[in-house]
């Protein structure tokens, strides 16, 4: 028996010690976010933006994974995850992880990025700091506009505790009877529907007798310095501002509901104010006796309570990005067309276009990848639909929607087929989390139209990107495909790197009929020609090729796999990475996100490495690179390494094989992997370290580099 086959008998892969927590390894990837917020590199808005995007992404965690672990307390649950915590064990672990986090994000924004956008003419002022003029004129703005739609809502005996909703940014107010001397409780929502920042007209806007860009105030403090209004003949003894999250995850036993679409929509009508409380964020200034009751009234403890020192909820920092700054921001980046589209893009009529110049005769030439936002996706992937839509010799189009914007203009396009007479299906995931709403609103549209439409399928999310078209070519029906690795929504295309395969090869062509088949009808379909489909055969493959690297390296040759994803979790994966890693395999794993592999460990992870990239576009796409003894196998597609998207999910990923786009996407890993300006390496102990260029090393930056190469192609 060999060396590394007595090491691979001894050790338990599975033991917890070599695994990460999945929740605390999702606040070291939030941690890399705040980062970009704190690094002087990046422009003024931008770590503005990032401070926002923080404060969002904690929301959602909190919403969803916070509001399981949770529940799972409730249920007296006590089954440990793979690195051996319990439910309560992970909720101590988050929020010892959490806080300092989070007094870090405001210390920032207070004490760094206030001032940074005070001296770039951007003033956020705090009421007493404001001028007489000033403040007449928001008087008489909260007179007008504000004072109308508020609505204090006494708590007495008379008046029950009210319902809040879900991220609501409220005012509990004490308020005392001048006759009885009575003190009373009170609450006070700030209305959502207004401006979270009010702006000041340019005649107001002299701050230290300069002119300014922007000059204002949050809305809650004008409120606050209003109350009297709303409180006549009361004194107005303290007011604290305080800001509630929800358990926001929709729970609808499919197998119980007669019409899911209808399921969904009434869990909607109540997800704002159902779910329990899960986190309350409050100011320091808040008195015991306060806190208490909301504590009481919420069902909280006193590790639901974050102290918030300054503004709350800096989501809203966003909307500092709308302003025409551009020396601020990041220098701006168009989508370059690609070159082999560029000469029909946008035609007025597709009639004027002869054979050779429309997209299907394109792709019939070779495959074409798409990498977004370097590329258009409007010139490409819109396009492709819009041809498909308008072309007489197109008989059906299939596609799955997972979350797009209903402006979209794929949208108007699978409604002009259908209205053309065209077979059009379109799969529309009603579970995509915090879409359910607008996915439901353009699927009605989509089906009075003529459209057919599937709302997924009983216990799977169909998370799939997708897009069938058929068309009739003389005696012959050609199949084109777009498979894809994000969804199919032109507003993220924008900010969302990504991936998209164009093809009319016929063994895609089939599996992709096989698998609207499924998704659409009654299938026990469990063979597919060239993708890989969860949650039917994708799991098996992917441990295959990890163990034929293994067989090449225990057979003397090299060894080498590379993955890039949002998230790795999946222990049965990791498990046999780490059977790859001790076999001599070299892997390399560009993970953005969540990642539960230990790198690094003496005889179990040495020959791994991960790296994390953060930038100004997200990472999204998933590529999967095995050597095969120098025969190069690529995946690309909508799959993670986590057990949702091998087991809970449809997904697809499909092989490229076109030799060109193998080398492009070899070129795309490796200059990730060269990364030196936005690349972390995640550590054995669990800590990312950021990449820096060496002495006389140039900066490699990926997203600029990829920039300039769709600007020179």
């Amino acid at each position: 028996m060999t060396k590394s086959k007595e090491i691979a008998k001894a050790i338990n892969f599975y033991d917890s010690q070599y695994y990460f927590n999945r929740e605390l390894s999702w606040l070291e990837f939030n941690r890399r976010v705040l980062h970009e917020a704190l690094d002087h590199r990046t422009p003024l808005l931008e770590r503005l933006k990032f401070t926002a995007i923080f404060s969002s992404n904690l929301d959602e965690f909190f919403m969803v994974r916070v509001a399981i672990l949770k529940d799972q307390v409730q249920a007296l649950l006590s089954q440990r995850t793979p690195d051996g915590r319990t439910p309560q064990e992970q909720l101590e672990a988050i929020a010892q992880l959490l806080r300092p986090m989070v007094v870090e994000q405001h210390h920032l924004f207070e004490k760094v990025l206030r001032k940074e956008m005070a001296s770039h003419g951007i003033h956020l002022l705090n009421y007493p700091d404001i001028t007489r003029e000033q403040r007449f004129y928001l008087e008489e703005l909260f007179k007008q506009r504000i004072f109308p739609v508020l609505t204090p809502l006494a708590v007495d005996p008379s008046h029950p505790f009210p319902l809040m909703a879900n991220l609501s940014l409220n005012w509990a107010v004490v308020v005392k009877d001048p006759v009885t001397g009575e003190e009373k409780f009170a609450r006070v929502k700030v209305p959502n529907i207004l401006p979270r920042f009010i702006a000041l007209p340019k005649e107001l806007e002299t701050q230290n007798g300069k002119l300014n860009h922007w000059t204002g105030i949050p809305i809650e403090q004008v409120v606050a310095h209003n109350l009297d209004a709303l409180f006549p003949g009361m004194i107005i003894k303290e007011y604290h501002l305080f800001r509630l999250t929800r358990k926001a995850d929709i729970s609808v036993v499919e197998e119980e509901a007669d019409d899911l679409l209808l399921a969904i929509q009434q869990e909607l009508r109540g997800r704002h104010f159902r779910g329990s409380v899960v986190r309350l964020e409050i100011q320091p200034s808040m008195p015991k006796s306060v806190r208490k009751m909301l504590m009481q009234e919420m069902e909280l403890s006193a590790s639901d309570i974050y102290e918030i020192d300054g503004l709350i909820n800096l989501k809203d920092l966003m909307s500092f990005m709308a302003l025409p700054l551009p020396e601020l921001k990041d220098k701006p980046w168009t989508p370059v067309i690609p070159s082999r589209l560029r000469h029909f893009h946008q035609p007025s009529n597709i009639s004027q276009l002869d054979e050779a110049e429309n997209i299907f005769s394109v792709i019939q030439q070779n495959d074409l990848l798409v990498h977004h936002p370097y590329e258009s996706f409007s010139a490409s992937v819109e396009q492709f639909i819009a041809q498909a839509a308008r072309d007489p010799q197109v008989l059906a189009i299939k596609m799955t929607l997972y979350r797009t914007s209903g402006d979209s203009e794929i949208v108007s396009s699978l409604i002009s087929a259908a209205e053309s007479g065209k077979q059009v299906a379109a799969l529309v995931e009603l579970k995509a989390r915090f879409d359910e709403e607008n996915n439901i609103n353009w699927a009605q549209k989509l089906e009075k139209s003529g459209v057919h439409v599937v709302y997924g399928l009983v216990g799977l999310k169909t998370h799939t990107k997708i897009v069938l078209v058929v068309r009739q070519e003389g005696e012959r029906i050609c199949r084109y495909v777009h498979i894809g690795t994000g969804n199919y929504n032109p507003k993220t295309a924008k900010l969302y790197t990504d991936l998209g395969l164009l093809s009319c090869r016929e063994e895609l062509g089939a599996d992709l009929t096989d698998l609207f088949n499924y998704l659409t009808g009654y299938s026990c379909q469990n063979y597919y020609r060239k993708l890989l489909v969860s949650p039917v055969t994708m799991r098996d493959r992917m441990i295959a090729l990890i163990r034929r690297e293994i067989e090449h390296s225990q057979n003397g040759e090299k060894g080498r796999i590379i993955a890039k994803m949002n998230s790795l979790v999946d222990p049965q994966i990791i498990a046999t990475l780490y059977e790859a890693s001790q076999a001599g395999v070299e892997i390399d794993l560009i993970i953005r996100g969540i990642c539960c592999l230990r790198p690094g460990v003496p005889d179990v992870s040495t020959n791994i490495r991960v790296i994390s990239i953060i930038g100004r576009f997200l990472e999204h796409s998933r590529i999967f690179h095995f050597h095969n003894n120098g025969h190069d196998e690529i995946y690309i597609g909508s799959a993670d390494w986590m057990p949702r998207n091998l087991d809970r999910r449809v997904e697809a990923v499909t092989p490229v094989e076109d030799p060109k786009i193998l080398q492009n996407l070899q070129n795309i890993l490796e200059i990730m992997l060269a990364d030196n300006r936005q690349a972390w390496e995640l550590k054995s102990d669990g800590s990312y370290v950021q990449r820096h260029p060496g002495k006389n090393e140039p900066e490699r930056h990926t997203q600029n580099i990829l920039m300039e190469m769709a600007s020179k192609s």
